[in-house]
């Protein structure tokens, strides 16, 4: 029993009025509670890190259901809504749930809400801990949380846990719930094709369902500059592709206040140097090789250009490159709220620098492309600093194989660096080097992949025969990345404790040569939902064995619940698998 009062302690830092439910919390970590069957109600993704649910009983919501809380800004309007959908969503899940309705416990009529600091702002790191009781016999629920963020990812779990007309809910229930990663990110590229703010805003929030945090706004790149940035206005009037598809300061505002009351930061990406020729159309003299066919023909592929059509470098040694881009910084800092700045540095192409003249009499003179990207980098990251951001970068402008920067530029304390390459193995690099990473590992998260190129007249595809490229869907990194896929990577595998640390969590990433607002939920969902879970409390049942197996039925029912709650998310099976749980399983190895 003494450890069971250590764990009650612990929980009394974080839920000073729940001590009572530490000690049954902690009693269902030494006698766990009997798995639950196939057809239990307890179908929430992702999946809580502590339920107990001793006796399937469920009782009905009262018509007059409320929720009770202290004013928020943020957490208010997220209560408002999801009494909303409490209300009038009336799911009726794909297996009807075989719960007994008590006699005994009365409609419940009240959830009420205990936020142990209200002060705390949404940023990295917030303390997104809550616990959530419903009695068997009392009216009211008790939801408490360390911070308004908490509370809003418990609310989502009390949405998730009511079904059926009228609405029923499980009573005798107790859930202990805490992510597993502080950093559970979507990246949407918004300038290779343009997306609504009413795109933007779903994708926000069939996140917050799915208990992720962070939208990375990747917003410019060399096709287009769509951000309306007021210091700078014509880098959007001419180098959007219409000025139907520019984000005004009004939208960014609306997009970010979306965020807030959906406990979603949203992480402003403006890449540099490279993924700049879009820059060109008001400032040519600031950017190298804009314009060029991007693989001039007859030419070896390292001296391409671009790695795709659209080409464009700043020129780190003109002076009028930093002007410009400062003030795009500053208005992107004022504009987004949120404490991390992504400046990109991914793909330096050395072709690209030098075909410009300024850049090739350095050369010449002795200089090197990576003496050039450092000079870029310590005229722009002191900056960024100074107004009180933290840096993250593409993991290129430290690992790359031809042009990269000492370690010296980069502080650790300041910089956060975003993996795309190699798996795990680029994972351990940066964080044996001392930097925190974001993992994006294109081989598991890039959700973009398999889905054939964009390249005309490409002859690759005209084969007569079954080769390695179409097995890999015609695409750079194909195969398409399934669910199964995402939800079985270990992003820290292979690291230390101590690198492990260093792990802030991990983004999928949807790049949009072939995606638009036409595919874009079902490029992103219910795929995400996997990584969703991983991130969130893991991809491993209490033996340490993988779960996919038995996430399978659990993910069906949650892609058709966010299907009714407006997400076009893609099916993972048909409809039969669902109604015959277990039957499409396999018990044999490939």
């Amino acid at each position: 029993m003494r450890s069971c009062k250590e764990k009650s302690t612990m929980f009394q830092v974080f839920f000073p009025s729940l001590s009572k439910f530490a000690i049954i919390v902690c009693l269902t970590l030494i006698f766990p509670p009997r798995t639950l069957s196939l057809q239990s109600t307890i179908n929430v993704w992702p999946k809580p890190k502590q339920i107990l649910w001793p006796k399937p009983l469920a009782t009905f919501l009262s018509p007059s259901f409320t929720i009770n809380s202290p004013y928020h800004q943020h957490l208010t309007p997220a209560i408002n809504r999801y009494l909303r959908l409490i209300q009038t969503e009336h799911h009726h899940p794909l297996v009807t749930p075989s719960v007994n309705i008590s006699t005994t416990s009365p409609p419940l009529q009240t959830l009420t809400l205990n936020i142990i600091d209200l002060t705390t702002p949404l940023q990295h790191g917030v303390n997104e801990t809550y616990s959530l009781s419903i009695s068997e016999v009392g009216a009211t629920a008790y939801l408490t949380a360390a911070t308004a963020w908490g509370a809003m990812m418990g609310l989502e779990t009390f949405s998730q846990l009511v079904w059926g007309d009228p609405s029923a809910i499980p009573v005798g229930l107790y859930v202990w719930d805490a992510p597993l990663f502080a950093h559970r990110g979507v990246m949407l590229d918004t300038s290779r094709n343009y997306y609504g703010v009413e795109d933007i805003l779903r994708t926000i929030e069939a996140m917050s369902a799915n208990k992720l945090n962070v939208f990375h706004w990747h917003i410019t790149d060399s096709h287009s500059f769509p951000l309306m940035v007021p210091s700078e206005p014509e880098l959007a009037t001419k180098g959007s592709y219409g000025p139907d598809m520019i984000y005004f300061p009004s939208d960014v505002a609306r997009i970010v206040q979306f965020g807030l009351e959906h406990g979603v930061r949203i992480l402003p990406e403006i890449d540099s140097p490279g993924h700049t020729g879009s820059w060109a159309e008001i400032y040519p003299e600031i950017v190298a090789c804009a314009n060029m066919f991007w693989w001039p023909a007859g030419s070896q592929w390292a001296d391409r250009l671009a790695s795709e059509p659209g080409t464009g470098h700043l020129n780190p040694l003109n002076p009028k490159t930093y002007q410009v881009l400062k003030n795009v910084i500053h208005d992107v800092a004022t504009l987004f709220p949120e404490t991390f700045y992504h400046g990109g540095a991914d793909e330096i192409i050395p072709g690209c620098w030098k075909a410009d003249p300024t850049i090739q009499s350095f050369l010449s003179n002795g200089g090197t492309l990576s003496q050039l990207l450092e000079t870029f980098v310590n005229s722009t990251l002191p900056y960024i600093l100074s107004l009180n951001r933290t840096a993250v970068y593409w993991e290129d402008v430290l690992l790359d194989d031809n042009v990269k920067v000492d370690p010296s530029f980069l502080p650790r304390e300041h910089t956060i660096l975003q993996t795309w390459n190699n798996g795990t193995n680029n994972t351990k690099k940066i964080t044996e080097a001392g930097y925190r990473a974001i993992v994006s590992s294109s081989e598991f998260y890039y959700l973009d992949c398999g889905h054939g190129d964009f390249l005309g007249n490409d002859s690759q595809y005209d084969q007569q025969t079954t080769g390695d490229n179409s097995r890999n869907g015609g695409s750079w990194c194909g195969p398409f990345k399934t669910w199964q896929t995402i939800y079985n990577y270990d992003i820290t595998y292979g690291l230390s404790e101590d690198e492990a640390k260093l792990v802030l969590g991990g983004e999928v990433s949807l790049w949009s040569e072939q995606a638009d607002p036409a595919v874009l939920d079902s490029r992103i969902w219910p795929r995400t939902s996997a990584m969703a879970e991983t991130l969130w409390s893991g991809n491993r049942d209490e033996s340490g064995k993988k779960r996919y197996a038995e996430a399978t039925d659990r993910l069906n029912e949650w892609r058709y619940r966010m299907v009714s709650r407006g997400i076009k998310a893609e099916p993972i099976q048909p409809l039969w698998c669902v109604r015959n749980p277990g039957m499409c399983n396999t018990v044999n190895s490939f």
